[in-house]
């Protein structure tokens, strides 16, 4: 009988397993465009970039696993700025990756239903979903408009990954009332934006009063 899966923020000691699935996406998939799979310290590096800013990044882990298994990482699910500039801020890119031998248990769907919760708590407003090879019968096509994830633009020839060259997708979920209503003062993405502002303003008046070198 098959375990419950457990699903948690991830931790410094999951990147193993992270690393392993992410592997596996590199080199047998058109999920990513990156070729070269990254090595356990870099990957170890991007958790740190992602939770330190202070976005979720969530594993599903198996608390009983077999023993031919690797690790008990079955799946992982992040999301990061979709761009740098500030008035992106309400703005998020996510990623799923769900490991080869955890298909068809539900694991995709704990994650997408962690990262949505999480994300309208934090009072983002937009859910951007970047997908390679957008074909007909796009599993992940499918599986993004299961949550209403809805289509909003395709970038033809784009990538060009195993010899072939690919188009990419690009999806939407509105959340937490969209661009329909005003953005709150207290949500996470304005919160931060206003002490970063604060600082700045700090750090210039800092430069403004310090000796100038005399010429």
């Amino acid at each position: 009988m098959l375990t419950r899966p457990i699903i948690r923020p991830a931790t410094d000691g999951d990147v193993a397993g992270i690393t392993e699935i992410y592997a596996d996406v590199v080199l047998n998939t058109t999920a990513t465009y990156e070729i070269v799979p990254p090595s356990h310290d870099e990957m170890l590096r991007r958790l740190a970039a992602v939770t330190s800013a202070g976005y979720p990044y969530f594993v599903v882990v198996d608390p009983s696993p077999s023993p031919e298994m690797t690790h008990t990482v079955l799946g992982y699910a992040y999301v990061s700025p979709y761009r740098p500039r500030p008035a992106y801020r309400f703005t998020v890119e996510h990623s799923v990756y769900v490991s080869r031998d955890a298909r068809d248990r539900g694991i995709g769907r704990l994650l997408m239903e962690a990262i949505i919760s999480e994300c309208e708590t934090m009072g983002f407003r937009q859910i951007i979903a970047v997908i390679g090879e957008s074909g007909p019968d796009n599993l992940s096509i499918r599986f993004h408009e299961k949550f209403g994830f809805q289509h909003s633009g395709k970038l033809k020839g784009s990538g060009y990954k195993f010899g072939r060259w690919l188009d990419t997708t690009f999806m939407q979920l509105s959340i937490s009332g969209g661009a329909q209503v005003p953005a709150d003062p207290e949500s996470i993405p304005e919160i931060q934006f206003q002490r970063q502002l604060k600082e700045q303003s700090e750090t210039s008046r800092r430069l403004d009063k310090a000796p100038k070198a005399t010429p």
